[in-house]
């Protein structure tokens, strides 16, 4: 009778609990299968594509294959705490990434977790991780310079705001060197950067973030790390959480630059996942839809017209080949997708050239729209000099002897405008400084110096030109183009340097 009384008041005290409370109808559904970081769900009728499901212990999956008598999702996390016969619910929401200013200086994980230590993140704004790329009638064509401080880029292969320029060569040749001088390069302006790692070593993204903070780069930069230890749906997810905490910028009028390193892991980890689902491989056991993967990501770099807000969104892709191979399957879809590309090549990276840039094959389909008028004036000339001294190059190789003097002029030129191209890393340049020595080896200035001593020439005309002619270089910035009063003190300067210097 005890017991039957508790069992009355139990069941009274759980009335009255719910008295009031609102119905609601949640799809649940049986784990039927577990393994390899995928969940087999029978049930979840209701389910989308792309919906975030729920585990016991709190794990999240992602809904991937929708089939008619299960759904299989890829687990977000540990998926040895899930076993057959476990309840799945249905949450109705997409994956989101917490956006913001309050992510300027951090280092997050796919999903918005802090990884570094300095305290919870606001999720008061959250932003899905997929969403449609602007229209073409939202855009406008992009004139406005990305500044990467790279002399050899800013030249020859120019990067505008919204632009989406890929950089691709073999391992280990400085890929990922650009995209952090670029990113360093930004600091003081109005430039927000994101870092995306993909699948790299815990070691090297340590190794990047301690770069970014000793020179000044993480003030203005978000790194968002899906390590190679890190399951492969959340190196999947990595660009897009990116590229959405770059949407909000763009979109409130401000300017981001977004590089992706690496895409190729990128696209290993959805194969991973694809093969695991069943999905049918194809190419290079790629699924066939691994074009789409990287095109709905890429087409979301853009430059917003001013009704928009006129913000915009740049990408810096980088794409791994194996032997300098650009006709393999991933890297042939990113180039057709991307305005350009960056050629880094080993030949040249090993002949001691760096960055180890091959301008033949390197383009940039915006072309001098993204230049200012100042670094146009100079690079004309300089894209001339180098394309002639390339053809050149191929027959000076069996001797000069024979050549008559303007050919071998010119073979001069063409070696003190590529010791001149040469930079170290994590030095980017102003763009006055660069004007100025471009200036000075495309107008012959340079043609006496010997090639040994092309690098301390440079260290000291700017030397010269900051504590002797400042107002030159002040010049420069401000009109942005070399104006005739502006050249003839240049000229001036420059000759006055080499009666005096001694480098």
């Amino acid at each position: 009778m005890t017991t039957g009384g508790r069992d009355i008041v139990s069941v009274i005290k759980e009335q009255i609990k719910q008295f009031g409370a609102t119905v609601t109808m949640v799809d649940v559904g049986t784990v039927i299968e577990v393994g390899d970081g995928i969940a087999r769900i029978h049930g979840l009728n209701g389910a989308k594509y792309n919906e975030l499901l729920e585990f016991p212990n709190g794990i999240m999956g992602l809904a991937l294959n929708l089939e008619e008598d299960n759904v299989a999702a890829v687990v977000l996390g540990d998926y040895s705490h899930i076993k057959e016969g476990d309840e799945v619910r249905s949450t109705g929401r997409v994956v989101e990434v917490p956006v913001g200013d309050k992510l300027i200086g951090r280092v997050v994980d796919p999903l918005g977790n802090p990884l570094d230590a300095l305290g919870s993140i606001n999720r008061a704004k959250t932003r899905p991780v997929e969403r449609i790329a602007p229209n073409v009638v939202m855009r406008q064509r992009v004139n406005t310079p990305v500044h990467t401080g790279i002399k050899t880029i800013d030249a020859l292969i120019p990067i505008g705001r919204g632009q989406r320029e890929l950089i691709i060569g073999d391992r280990s040749i400085g890929k990922s060197a650009i995209a952090i001088d670029t990113i360093i390069s930004q600091k003081g302006g109005n430039l927000i950067c994101i870092y995306v790692a993909i699948g790299q070593k815990t070691s090297k993204v340590a190794q990047v973030i301690d770069i970014f903070k000793k020179y000044g780069a993480m003030e203005h930069t978000i790194v968002v790390a899906a390590n190679a230890s890190d399951p492969a749906p959340l190196q999947y997810l990595a660009p897009y959480s990116g590229c959405a905490i770059g949407e909000e910028f763009m979109e409130q009028g401000r300017d981001a630059l977004i590089v992706y390193d690496d895409l190729t892991k990128h696209a290993w980890a959805y194969r991973q996942i694809s093969l695991i689902l069943r999905r049918p491989p194809g190419r290079e056991a790629y699924p066939g839809d691994v074009f789409y993967l990287h095109s709905r990501l890429l087409e979301r770099a853009a430059k917003l017209d001013q009704e928009h807000g006129g913000g915009s969104l740049t990408a810096l892709p980088i794409i791994e080949i194996q032997a300098g191979d650009l006709a393999a399957y991933i890297p042939t879809n990113v180039i057709s997708i991307t305005d350009g590309q960056i050629y880094l090549e080993t030949d040249i990276f090993n002949s001691g050239v760096r960055p180890a840039l091959n301008a033949g094959l390197s383009v940039s389909r915006v072309g001098g729209n993204a230049q200012t008028r100042a670094m146009r004036q100079v690079a004309g000339r300089l894209r001339i000099d180098m394309a002639q001294y390339r053809e050149l190059a191929t027959f000076a190789q069996f001797g000069t002897a024979d050549l008559d003097k303007a050919t071998r002029a010119q073979l001069e030129r063409g070696q003190r405008i590529t010791e001149i191209l040469k930079q170290p890393q994590y030095a980017p340049m102003p763009l006055e400084k660069e004007v100025t020595i471009l200036y000075a080896v495309t107008n012959g200035y340079l043609d006496d110096v010997p090639l040994e001593k092309i690098a301390a020439f440079e260290q000291s005309l700017h030397r010269f030109m900051e504590t002797n002619h400042p107002e030159i270089n002040q010049r420069i910035v401000t009109d942005k183009e070399i104006k005739p009063e502006t050249e003839d003190v240049l000229k001036k300067a420059i000759s006055e340097f080499k009666q005096s210097a001694s480098y």
